[in-house]
């Protein structure tokens, strides 16, 4: 099985196994947005925050079709804009250094819709 990394940075899985670092290809998949709009502002601390609407436009940048024997490592919001998509994988149960910060994960896996569970 060969393994695509479609996010912005290094994709590290640590298993028991051993580790296996996945290189981002240049050009990441990412969601089409709608421009965010205005919505509101909360003051927090005597600082005004806006609240913006955003929203995913239904498309994708950056990903290929479908190929035998490829899977493709994503963000959640791309594989969530494309639920019937067998092939796309995210990262899953994040290992972390002592200061907190994401240094691999210790699977990937296929999400689901709710309404998917039969795909």
């Amino acid at each position: 099985m060969k393994l695509v990394n479609l996010t912005p940075h290094p994709i590290t899985i640590i298993t028991d196994a051993g580790n296996v670092t996945i290189q981002p290809e240049p050009e990441p998949a990412r969601v089409t947005m709608l421009p965010p709009e205005r919505y509101d502002a909360i003051d927090v601390d005597g600082v005004t925050v806006p609240v913006m609407t955003t929203a995913i436009a239904g498309g994708t940048t950056g990903l290929p079709d479908p190929q035998d024997g490829v899977k493709y490592i994503v963000s959640m919001q791309v594989a969530g804009a494309i639920p019937g998509r067998k092939d796309l994988l995210i990262t899953n149960d994040a290992v972390r250094d002592g200061d907190g910060r994401v240094i691999g994960c210790r699977s990937l896996a296929r999400p689901l819709s709710r309404y998917a569970w039969a795909a």
